[in-house]
């Protein structure tokens, strides 16, 4: 998204990938229509997930890291280059910030688009831990303070991100910073609709259908809750509305295609609607993602029960301009967004009302508002070419040492 418009702000960039034969994530060939030609792509190699795979090492960060220090090392020793910027969540690759920096002399930013070493999960129940929890965590809490120890920016989806760090690791504290979300970049919503031919429709016809795409998690429980007690009752008091409602969570796993743990479906169950909500573990990729959200007669984006949370697809829901149901922490910056947007059907944990969902769920059957129009001026606001300027100060900021 920043891509196309580093060049108009003073930078000119250069990108340095892992070769996406050595992924098995799902790929979308048309994210390359994105990307400006003239940028150029440096690709590095990882070690094989077959093998390192019978060691539990399956992470591409960490199969890429050598490979990565090798390449860069190669481009920092043949041309002159002012800063290195990981915008990743992918994070133990950027240790290597430090070792370039003590090497080479060149600076580094960090964009922190979710939190790196969390506590979130410490108090939580071993059954509600991500996979391989107990050997990330640790992990995680050493590699974060080797990263931190020299990083000259930081940039974060969420302000509480940035004051955690500078809190944990005091040398920091006159860092450069900035609160920088994911812009809204109109480009991709043109490309799904010219290519929606190539892509196998998941929705039903025939229903009322809801779709979310992204995450899921039982941090998301309180959220989805209040939607699932409101359909159950509706389907008792208002049947022939409700019986036509059918939820879509999809790509809710990060696991590979076929190995996901369902975190939706046994709520579901517990409220009796198996036959109203469809759960997909398996990603889609981005384009797919962008047709599905435009398929849909509404949507619904549920926030995460940690306050610090900030929806990073908040800009391509409401780039559908499909009426969207929104229920977040009320101390998420998600919420202030969707405010200035004028999101009509955005609410906390704490002030949604069933009679709310019921109004959402009776507007869309009715066809009332079905294409939302947003603020101007949180259009722009939040725009990919207005992110990038921010990121591009803040890399100014970095190489002159200011705060």
């Amino acid at each position: 998204m920043s891509l196309p418009y580093f060049a108009d702000n003073g930078w000119e960039a250069e990108v340095v990938m892992v070769d996406e034969k050595y992924t098995e994530i799902a790929k979308d060939e048309l994210l390359l229509q994105t990307i400006p030609g003239h940028i150029k792509i440096h690709t590095v190699k990882a070690f094989d997930k077959r093998f390192t795979g019978k060691f539990g090492l399956g992470s591409i960060a960490l199969r890429a890291l050598w490979f990565y220090r090798q390449k860069v090392n190669q481009l920092l020793t043949t041309a002159k280059y002012d800063l290195i910027y990981f915008s990743t969540t992918q994070f133990p690759v950027c240790v290597l910030g430090s070792y370039w920096k003590h090497r080479f002399g060149i600076p580094y930013v960090i964009d922190m688009q979710d939190p790196w070493h969390s506590t979130y999960y410490q108090d939580k129940p071993e059954s509600l831990r991500p996979k391989k929890y107990w050997f990330s965590y640790r992990l995680n809490k050493y590699l974060e303070p080797v990263a931190m120890k020299q990083v000259d920016g930081l940039i974060s989806v969420s302000e509480s991100y940035i004051t955690d760090l500078k809190s944990r690791y005091p040398r920091i504290s006159r860092v450069p910073a900035a609160t920088i979300t994911f812009g809204a970049f109109e480009k991709d919503m043109e490309i799904a609709i010219a290519n929606q031919h190539l892509f196998t429709p998941i929705l039903q016809s025939g229903y009322l259908n809801i779709v979310y795409v992204g995450r899921g998690g039982a941090d998301m429980h309180q959220s989805i809750t209040t939607i699932f007690d409101a359909v159950k009752h509706g389907l008792i008091n208002n049947p022939s509305l409700y019986t036509l409602v059918k939820i879509y969570f999809i790509g809710t796993s990060y696991a590979p295609t076929g190995e996901g743990k369902a975190t939706i479906l046994p709520l579901a169950m517990q409220y009796g609607l198996e036959e109203h909500v469809v759960e997909i573990t398996d990603r889609i990729s981005f384009f797919h993602t962008l047709i599905t959200l435009k398929q849909s007669d509404g949507l619904f984006m549920p926030g995460s029960d940690d306050p610090k949370y900030t929806a990073s697809k908040i800009y391509p829901y409401l780039a559908t301009q499909k009426p969207l149901l929104a229920i977040f922490h009320p101390l998420s910056p998600a919420i202030n967004v969707l405010k200035e947007y004028g999101a009509k059907y955005c609410y906390t944990f704490e002030n949604i009302q069933r009679d709310d969902i019921d109004r959402f769920i009776s507007d869309l059957s009715a066809g009332k508002e079905n294409i939302q129009h947003y603020q101007p001026g949180a259009i722009e606001k939040y725009s990919a070419q207005q992110m990038t300027k921010k990121q591009c100060l803040l890399f100014d900021k970095a190489l002159n040492g200011k705060n």
